[in-house]
């Protein structure tokens, strides 16, 4: 598509139109919510919500918010929290905090009930909350969910809950059925076809030439912050154990080496094994009877064919490990006939053997000075690993005793550097030409999670280790105007520019609705810098690009009715969109046969989401929602940093 479609994707900010569309194909209907109410006086501010009664503590908000974040930066590592905020994230988050409490609440109200029995079960077979031996650990348990912000008993409320969900709406939820005539509405939905018209008004064309005065710029800057937000940054200090640092004395002794062949003295004596071919029978009239034609002349594949049977062949084996794969009987008489010859038949397990020697291996006893290189290798590589370990293990001791990180290295002659301000993802902050120190990169997930001055020693390959800390601690907010000024005063024209924007694309619409063509609508404002294309798209061709995000002014068109013409605004002041439709059609679904089929698959997952929904919606009227809005804006002012 066009390069202005592009240009939208600028911003983070997700348009609720886009959503809407995505929702239309997935069965999201929108539910109404007829019971979140404002307080309407009631001053609490403990509370986020009360839902049939129960209070949702304010602070559960926070935690959650954070834990949402940090699953969200598991694929946007650098994503802050006012860039979450501003995408709705978090209108989002309380929306599913009280869905989950109705949900709770309304099972409690019909009897069901999970027990503290219940809830302890639950709690054990969390494997998160297992220590070394397996088992529960108490511990890590509390360590675990303090991680997340919460406590014992916020915890077990939230499993409980869970646990009431799963007995009141699994079974309703589960595996449902699309109705065939509503899949066929959606299938359709693929095969239709637009026709239409895109422009771009750009709020560069009305911006104004001169530069705002220090306070209107000022007052434009602390009411658009959020898109001068800076990720949070870490700067790590660290200190690299190599190979050529990790100088320990591991060369074995010829004492060594003659203990460890003492020890080991059966390995080196003289051995034999062999490699045989078998099958087996059930009787041992019949092994004795196919062993006769085998030594008489017949192939032993080709008789045990012929008594469908499969005849294997072993690898090579010595008599102990013959013994353990088949039977002491069996070794026995594989060992006493000779290379070629016929095993005497033996009983197993399973059966009696019929047998042929294929090969015979025999190996000569090795002395000490043969076998020396070997062990000389063998016991280095032991002596390296065990001295490793014993360094690393004092070096982990002084740094959990409170040695620092400095005092550390200059004991074992290791040499400290200091990153740049790092990014989560790894990219230097403002030096996009700096690279990471590869040894540093699986670390980094941890290091946003450390203290400052706390250095922890981590292992990156088998003999690599490295020591780190965290220096330095930048949050993430917004920087100050002096040092985006310029970038504030390109958004300050640009925002004067889109209302400027706003009335001309109001004036083309005008025109177009009264029978004007789009491309002449813009050419009577005169300006440049307006953009247009046309469109004649199928919605199939829109689908398969979900891969990537679809441009929101196709998102709209998609959406329209046939003959309108509407206008749809573009992020961060970029400018506005006008979007003319002018013809629907659509493709006959009898020349798609499979795709009702296809339709009902793919939606599946979706229609169970739906259900849930619907029952929740349900629950909540039933229970009555009253929301404190005037707490939640009072959270979400202060995790964007407005406060």
């Amino acid at each position: 598509m066009f390069s202005f479609f592009r240009r939208f994707f600028q911003s983070k900010i997700g348009l609720p139109i886009f959503l809407a569309f995505l929702g239309l194909m997935a069965l999201a209907f929108v539910a109404s919510d007829l019971g979140n109410t404002n307080f309407g006086g009631v001053t609490n501010t403990d509370r986020m919500a009360v839902v049939g009664g129960e209070a949702i503590p304010i602070s559960d908000l926070t935690v959650s918010a954070n834990n949402a974040l940090a699953q969200v930066r598991q694929r946007n590592p650098t994503l802050t929290m006012p860039e979450f905020i501003a995408e709705g994230s978090l209108d989002e988050v309380v929306k599913q905090m009280i869905d989950r409490f109705a949900v709770g609440q309304y099972g409690k109200d019909y009897g069901l009930r999970a027990g503290e029995n219940l809830v302890n079960s639950e709690i054990l077979q969390i494997q998160a909350f297992q220590g070394l031996t397996g088992q529960f650990d108490q511990q890590a348990y509390l360590a675990a969910i303090g991680q997340r912000g919460l406590t014992d008993a916020t915890f077990r409320r939230d499993l409980a809950i869970d646990l009431i969900e799963q007995q009141l709406l699994r079974s309703a939820v589960a595996s449902p059925q699309l109705p065939e005539k509503v899949a066929r509405q959606y299938a359709a939905l693929v095969l239709e076809k637009r026709k239409g018209e895109i422009a771009l008004i750009p709020s560069a064309a009305f911006a104004p030439a001169g530069n705002p005065s220090e306070s209107q710029l000022t007052a434009w800057y602390n009411d658009n912050r959020a898109q001068f937000i800076r990720p949070e940054r870490r700067t790590l200090r660290f200190a690299v154990l190599g190979t050529d640092t990790l100088k320990v004395n591991a060369a074995p002794t010829q004492a060594e080496i003659a203990e460890r062949f003492k020890r080991d003295a059966a390995k080196y004596q003289a051995s034999e094994s062999r490699i045989v071919s078998s099958f087996v029978v059930p009787t041992e009239d019949a092994a004795k009877a196919l062993a006769a034609r085998i030594r008489a002349g017949a192939s032993l594949e080709a008789v045990a064919r012929e008594a469908n049977f499969t005849a294997s062949r072993s690898p090579a084996r010595t008599r102990e490990a013959m013994a353990s794969a088949t039977s002491f009987a069996f070794a026995q008489a594989a060992f006493k006939a000779s290379e070629g010859g016929v095993v005497d038949p033996a009983q197993g397990t399973l059966g009696w053997y019929v047998a042929r020697v294929d090969t015979i291996q025999r190996a000569p006893a090795r002395t000490l000075a043969q076998v020396t290189p070997e062990l000389t290798e063998q016991l280095t590589t032991e002596k390296r690993a065990a001295a490793i370990a014993d360094l690393t293990s004092e070096i982990e001791a002084e740094i959990d005793g409170g040695t620092a990180l400095a005092e550390v290295a200059k004991a074992y002659g290791l040499k400290v550097e200091t990153t740049p301000a790092l990014l989560a993802d790894g990219r230097a902050f403002g030096q996009p030409q700096v690279q990471i120190v590869p040894q540093l990169a699986p670390l980094l997930s941890t290091a946003f999670q450390m203290e400052e001055s706390e250095p922890q020693l981590a292992q990156i390959e088998a003999e690599q280790f490295v020591i780190f800390e965290v220096a330095r601690v930048d949050e993430a907010r917004a920087a100050p105007l002096a040092e985006v000024r310029e970038g504030a005063i390109a958004g300050w024209k640009r925002s004067q520019g889109a209302v400027l924007a706003k009335q001309a694309a109001d004036r083309i619409m005008a025109k177009v609705r009264a029978g004007t063509p789009l491309a002449a609508a813009m050419a009577a404002e005169n300006k440049p810098g307006f953009e247009r294309e046309a469109i004649n798209l199928e919605r199939r061709e829109l689908l398969a690009s979900q891969r990537q995000r679809i441009a929101p002014p196709l998102v709209l068109l998609f959406s329209m009715a046939e003959g309108t013409v509407k206008s749809l605004e573009g992020p961060r002041g970029l400018g506005w969109y006008v979007v003319a439709l002018e013809d629907i059609s659509t493709l006959p679904l009898d020349q798609e046969p499979n795709l009702v089929t296809q339709t009902r698959q793919q939606l599946g997952t979706a229609l169970s989401d739906e259900y849930r929904a619907q029952a929740a919606a349900a629950m909540r009227k039933s229970l009555g929602v009253t929301r404190n809005e005037p707490a939640i804006a009072a959270v979400r002012k202060r995790l964007s940093g407005e406060q």
